[in-house]
Formats: structure tokens, C-alpha cells, sequence
């Protein structure tokens, strides 16, 4: 396959972007994304130029750390991670746009790569449970309905990639946040932090300049996880029991 990239480049925060344009010949189709941009680097070091900074660990679509936008399109036209992606999904002589994720919580460190700390620190604020100290408890020491556990390992599939905030037409993190707050809250392990789980969360959520959602449904139209829309209605429920719930707690 013979292929044009126009690449973003950008060599750190405080300096503007653009841009690039280079040309490859001989991109074998069962390429994946990132190995056809490795090529690309091999080929810009050989030629005394700077590499394409880019974010990748496992290539096995577990970690969520590839995070790039292909045409347009969180982690490119496959509902997968990029790593995942494979040229096949192309044509010889297409022009491909490859961005870094595009929203004001995830600035851009250099070239690709983004700044996704703020997930992080979504998580630090409520994304725990207690637990007593000792010895581990036995595996079946607390019972969990199947229905529960069902919809618990449901939501607890969304590895943090960002592709729902480079999706939303208003960079909204509730579907990474509401996964999160949904998976713990399916669990009895959950339970002692429920309320204040979902609260501080969301605080934090808006605190990191995250987009307000408007159920615009590309949140999980884009996720390689099939983490559903719905859970964005179940964490709105949770947080409007937990908000009634403290307000009378403290009015009395």
C-alpha cells in the first residue's frame, strides 16, 4: 500500500502545532495502526529527523494507552483500540489524519501524546473501597448476585483509553466516570462508600474543565469497549439519591 499521513506535530505544550505530511510505499496491509507508524519513525531516524511521539504499551487493546484520533475518529473506523486497528481497514493511496485526542482536559505533551492524568485523579477521589486489614478474605466470603456481578464486570471492561472524551462534541468524561462509579456500586464491597463515591467523583469530573454531557451518544458509539450509554442514566440516578440523601443528612 502506497499511503500519504498528515501527522500532528508538536514539539511540546507551550509551542504551536501543525500538520506534517510524509509519504510511505510498501505498508502491508496486516500492519497494525501502530506498527505502520512505526515504520514512519524508523524511516524519519534514519533521515536525521524527529520521531512521532505516540502512546502505546501493551498493543493488545487492554491498556487503553493508544490514544489517537485517525480520520476524524477515536482510535480511527474499527470500533477498537488503535493498536488493534490494522491497515486492511484502508485503501492503497488513502490520505490519513492521525491527531492526538482533542479536548481542554487532555493537553497536549508533545507530537500524539496527551496528558490523561486527569482520569487519575477522577479515580483518587472515589474509585476505592474499604477494606478490613488481615489476611485476604476468602473468595466466597461475600455473596454476589449473578445479575450484579454480571453488570459490575460490565462496566469494570472500560480501561481509561479517553476515547469517549475525544468522541463527545463536548469533551464529557461521564461515561469513563459513570463506569467507574457503576462498577464499584454493583459490588457489597461498594456499598459503604456509595454516596460519597459518586459525589466526589463527578466534582472532580467537572473540577478537571470536562465538558458537561448532553447524551449526544458518541461516548459510546466510539468506546472499543462497549461500556453502554445507559450507564451514564445509572450513575445520573446514583447522584441525585446521594445528593437527597446528604441534604437531609445535613439539615438535620
Amino acid at each position: 500500500m502506497r499511503l500519504t499521513l498528515r501527522v500532528w506535530r508538536q514539539p511540546d505544550p507551550d509551542s504551536p502545532g501543525a500538520m506534517a505530511r510524509y509519504h510511505l510505499d510498501d505498508i502491508d496491509e496486516h500492519m497494525s495502526f501502530l506498527e505502520m507508524l512505526d515504520t514512519l519513525n524508523e524511516r524519519l531516524i534514519l533521515d536525521g529527523e524527529e520521531p512521532v511521539a505516540f502512546d502505546h504499551d501493551c498493543r493488545e487493546g487492554i491498556c487503553g494507552a493508544c490514544s489517537l484520533v485517525v480520520n476524524g475518529q477515536a482510535h480511527g473506523p474499527e470500533r477498537t483500540t488503535t493498536c488493534q486497528l490494522h491497515m486492511r481497514s484502508f485503501r492503497d493511496g488513502d490520505t490519513i489524519d492521525v491527531e492526538p485526542w482533542r479536548a481542554g482536559a487532555f493537553p497536549v505533551i508533545r507530537d500524539l501524546v496527551v496528558d490523561r492524568t486527569a482520569f487519575d485523579r477522577i479515580i483518587q477521589s472515589g474509585g476505592y473501597v474499604s477494606v478490613p486489614t488481615g489476611s485476604a478474605p476468602d473468595a466466597h466470603a461475600t455473596p454476589v448476585a449473578k445479575a450484579d456481578a454480571d453488570r459490575a464486570f460490565e462496566h469494570a471492561e472500560c480501561i481509561g483509553c479517553g476515547a469517549c472524551v475525544a468522541a463527545c462534541p463536548n469533551g464529557s468524561a461521564m461515561l469513563f466516570t459513570s463506569a467507574k462509579v457503576n462498577h464499584l456500586g454493583a459490588l457489597p464491597q461498594g456499598g459503604p462508600e456509595r454516596e460519597s463515591r459518586v459525589l466526589d467523583m463527578v466534582a472532580t469530573m467537572d473540577e478537571e474543565g470536562f465538558g458537561g454531557c448532553t447524551l449526544a451518544g458518541e461516548c459510546a458509539t466510539a468506546c472499543p469497549k462497549g461500556i453502554p450509554l445507559q450507564s451514564i442514566t445509572a450513575m445520573n440516578r446514583e447522584w441525585l439519591r446521594a445528593g437527597r440523601r446528604g441534604g437531609a443528612r445535613r439539615s438535620s
